[in-house]
């Protein structure tokens, strides 16, 4: 079995390639936009990150399956002999990058045995990196230099809990999920994967997702999470699954950092 140290090197130059290409489009604004059957948004960027991607992991490990967003119609009865394989999202967060945020990522996966063990994520617009491989901690990469990140533990109950979410996200939505009997900060900002990412390295105590997502939105951020001491769960506080079912979409979500606090209490009807 492939060992995921001995390709990281390589990964992180195939998700700066793809971050690369992305960039370029969305500087020069040329790029053409669609909605997909499942009503979400997909640009030419996403389709040529895409391309790199494959054709570049591809030539790396050729005997490794990939299961990518842009061409994730591959049923189960096919894919569930994988116990190797890699999963990616080449643009996390469309939506941010046809409104013009800057906030997206591309994503890589490496799953063994329905888990994932490598993960890395990089903004192309902030130019910011996060990866991890199981057992090795995680870290991220910035202006040329490579630090440790390690989520935020707490020795006793914070004054408040601060909570990343999407710009979008109504307030209402949130009332609904978290119990109203502890404060809340809210940080919002755009692509899940660096939300989950600002819990990693201790910039934010959670991020809640409701909404659609598939697991390649999970697969290198919930790596990342549990190497930096927090962990990725649905929202009644069990462990995704990946591909183990014929559908790939994940359920409601919650990034923890630090994951001995009171959450089954701090959600309401986790169990």
């Amino acid at each position: 079995m492939l060992d995921p140290a001995s390709v990281l090197p390589q990964v992180i130059e195939i998700a700066r390639g793809a971050g690369d290409i992305i960039r370029n489009i969305y500087q020069k604004g040329d790029f053409v936009s669609e909605i997909k059957d499942d009503e979400t948004p997909v640009t030419s960027a996403d389709y040529a990150a895409h391309n790199f991607i494959m054709d570049a992991l591809a030539k790396l490990t050729p005997e490794i399956p990939i299961l990518s967003e842009e061409q994730a119609d591959i049923s189960l009865a096919e894919r569930e002999g994988w116990q190797t394989y890699w999963l990616v999202d080449p643009l996390d967060g469309t939506q941010e990058f046809v409104s013009g945020s800057g906030d997206f990522a591309t994503e890589i996966a490496l799953v063994q045995d329905n888990q994932p063990v490598l993960g890395v994520v990089y903004g192309p617009i902030v130019q910011i990196l996060y990866a991890a491989v199981k057992g090795q901690g995680a870290f991220k990469e910035q202006g040329g230099e490579r630090i440790s990140i390690k989520s935020r533990h707490y020795p006793q109950q914070p004054e408040h809990i601060r909570v990343a979410t999407s710009r979008v996200q109504r307030p209402a939505l949130l009332q609904a999920i978290l119990n109203c009997d502890y404060h809340y900060k809210l940080y919002p900002m755009g692509s899940a994967s660096l939300k989950s990412c600002m819990v990693a390295e201790g910039a934010a105590d959670c991020y809640i997702r409701v909404g659609p997502t598939g697991e390649w939105d999970t697969g290198a951020p919930q790596i990342i999470l549990q190497e930096a001491g927090g962990c990725l769960k649905d929202l009644h506080l069990r462990s995704l699954s990946y591909n183990q079912r014929e559908s790939l979409e994940n359920p409601n979500f919650i990034s923890l950092g630090d994951p001995q606090l009171p959450w089954r209490d701090i959600l309401k009807n986790p169990s």
